[in-house]
Parts: structure tokens; C-alpha cells; sequence
């Protein structure tokens, strides 16, 4: 899409499911505030769906000034083509500036289709966005009030920066977890457009017969405390006294990447960049060294304590509180600790 609108809206597709509103659109809420002040535009969320209508609200308290709504019994659970078309409909008839979509699986379905459809560019898996004017070196030109789309670069070796002067909307994919949720408030106003979306037939092309869904059975997200295990862990045998540990701080099980690949604990516990972003009130790592993609899943918790055999472990450069040793001994004296504290 060429036509660069430099004027238009800062937009959150609102991912709902059921009638339920996923988290990372409230986030995404926030951060879209935030870019849409920025510029000096309105912020705009688009909410397809049957009978979503009574999430207008929850969406304008959470920072929309817009929410675009397009209901039809067919858009009822999620299908690639139908969602798509909503999306470049609107995006063609209103022409936002910026596009933010959540990192999840429905985020990862539906903005590289509408990237594709538009022509336009997509920045997968950000962890932070901004606004700033940006040079280009060869032709001298400075461009005003570009989206900064900033994610892990090469293994989560380097954070890069990336912007798109040309062809918008500017769009972005965002990992759950990492803006933090704005407070509602109840008070702010906001105007609902209802919109009406002209399906082709070949939208439709794929029937949902029979849906299935695997309950979540953790809750990283909305742990206080978590007690994470590592590689260093040794064992899948090895790894139980990190469950006792959570247990008795009444917390979550979490693990890195090397513990999940290892076969130790299974991928709903993985905490990181392909994991989950965590902010608990503490956070115990044990046996785990700490890759830059680990810590950019848990860097922000409140406190952090790192236990590892291993004096040069990067784990100990961001933790509160580091303990050099085997975990296997250390962590039993914890769990000893907590149980004869005297109950309040």
C-alpha cells in the first residue's frame, strides 16, 4: 500500500474469542495510547465478531477513542480469509498509519495475510514500539514520527530496530506480555462505528465442523512467584525439586528453553522470547544461565533470584539476589525455610 497517510490512526486489532477479549489486545490498548498521543491521532480498535458489540466498552475504557465493529453470524470463531477481509475492507477505507496485532496464534495468522493482501510491511514478534523521526542516510531525507519496531535480531543476539517509511500501514506483531495492561478507566469516552464488510463467496471457503480446545493448566502470566529450572537441572527426575519449590512458595513451575528441549518439564512452562514474558513478584531461576532470550521474558519481575553453580552465569547480572552453588542443596534448605516460617 504506497499511499502514506501521515495523519491516520494509530489501530489494535481487538482479538476476542467467545466473546472474551485475549489479554494482549488489552495490552496492546496501552502501548497504541501511547504511539496514537505521540502523533496526534486518534487510537482505534477493530473488533470483528458475532454479538461482540458489548465489548465496546471494555476496549474505550482501556484507551480506545474508536472501536470499528463488524458483526456477522459467519465470523463467529476465527477463519483466516473472512478475518483478513474485515482488516484490508477497513485499512483501505479509513487508511490508519499503524496496524498493531498480538503475537499470538491468531495474531501470526492474520497480519502476514493482511500484509500480503495490502502490500504492505509486518514486523513479527516486537517487544517494544515507539515513535521517533528517522534519517535516511542515502537520500538525507528525515521522516517524521516513524514506528519503531524494535525485536530480537539473529538468535536474540542483537535488538533490532526496524521502520517502514514508504509502504503502510506500519504493522507490527506484539508478544504477549511484554506492555504492561493499562489500568482501565470506566469514565473515558469513545465512539462505536459499526461497519459493514462485503464478503466474496470464496471467504467462506473453508467450513469449521467441530472445534477443540486444550485448556491452559499454567498460569505464568498471573503467577506472584515462580520457581524456573534450567538445563542446569541435570534430569527430568532432577527437576521435581523445582515443583516442590513452587508448591511451597505457592507459585508457578516455570523452565527455560534448554529445560523444555531437554524434555524436563513441558512447553507451557517455558519462560522467554519464544516462551512466555513474565513480571511476578519474584521470580527464582536455578540452573539457568541466563541467554538473552531468556531474560527478555522475565528481566522486569519485581525480584529476582539466581541460583547456579556457575560465578559467570548471565542470570547473576540481572538478578536482585545471586547464590553460587548447587541448587540441589541450596533448594532444599529454601523449601525447609519456608515451611517452618511461622504462619501469619
Amino acid at each position: 500500500m504506497i499511499d502514506v497517510n501521515r495523519k491516520g490512526e494509530v489501530w489494535v486489532f481487538a482479538e476476542q474469542e467467545d466473546g472474551k477479549l485475549s489479554d494482549i489486545a488489552l495490552e496492546l490498548c496501552g502501548k497504541a495510547r501511547e504511539l496514537a498521543d505521540h502523533v496526534g491521532v486518534k487510537m482505534a480498535a477493530v473488533l470483528p465478531g458475532t454479538s461482540v458489540r458489548g465489548l465496546t466498552d471494555e476496549l474505550i475504557a482501556h484507551g480506545a477513542d474508536k472501536v470499528y465493529v463488524v458483526e456477522d453470524r459467519r465470523l463467529e470463531h476465527y477463519q483466516t480469509q473472512p478475518y483478513a477481509r474485515v482488516i484490508c475492507s477497513l485499512v483501505e477505507k479509513h487508511k490508519p498509519q499503524i496496524v498493531v496485532y498480538g503475537a499470538s496464534a491468531i495474531g501470526r495468522d492474520l497480519a502476514p495475510r493482511v500484509a500480503s493482501a495490502l502490500r504492505a510491511g509486518l514486523t513479527a514478534d516486537c517487544t517494544d514500539l515507539d515513535i521517533a523521526d528517522v534519517r535516511d542516510a542515502a537520500s538525507g531525507v528525515t521522516h517524521k514520527n516513524l514506528l519503531l519496531q524494535i525485536r530480537p535480531a539473529f538468535g536474540g543476539n542483537i535488538i533490532a530496530t526496524i521502520v517502514n517509511p514508504q509502504r503502510w500501514p506500519q504493522m507490527a506483531t506484539v508478544r504477549e506480555g511484554v506492555m504492561a495492561m493499562p489500568e482501565p478507566d470506566p469514565k473515558r469516552g469513545g465512539e462505536v462505528v459499526e461497519e459493514e464488510v462485503e464478503f466474496q463467496e470464496l471467504d467462506f471457503a473453508v467450513k469449521l465442523i467441530e472445534r477443540h480446545r486444550e485448556p491452559h493448566t499454567v498460569n505464568l502470566k498471573g503467577a506472584r512467584t515462580i520457581a524456573a529450572g534450567g538445563g542446569g537441572v541435570g534430569s527430568k527426575e532432577g527437576f521435581r525439586v523445582i515443583h516442590e519449590l513452587a508448591a511451597a512458595m505457592g507459585g508457578a513451575v516455570g523452565a527455560s528453553r534448554a529445560a523444555v528441549d531437554s524434555g524436563y518439564v513441558n512447553k507451557a512452562h517455558q519462560v522467554g522470547q519464544t516462551g512466555t514474558t513474565v513480571r511476578p513478584a519474584l521470580y527464582i531461576a536455578a540452573g539457568i544461565s541466563g541467554t538473552v532470550q531468556h531474560r527478555a521474558g522475565m528481566e522486569e519481575s519485581a525480584k529476582i533470584v539466581a541460583i547456579n553453580d556457575d560465578p559467570e552465569a548471565p542470570i547473576l547480572s540481572v538478578a536482585h539476589y545471586g547464590i553460587v552453588g548447587d541448587l540441589n542443596q541450596i533448594i532444599p534448605m529454601m523449601i525447609r525455610a519456608i515451611k517452618e516460617r511461622p504462619k501469619e
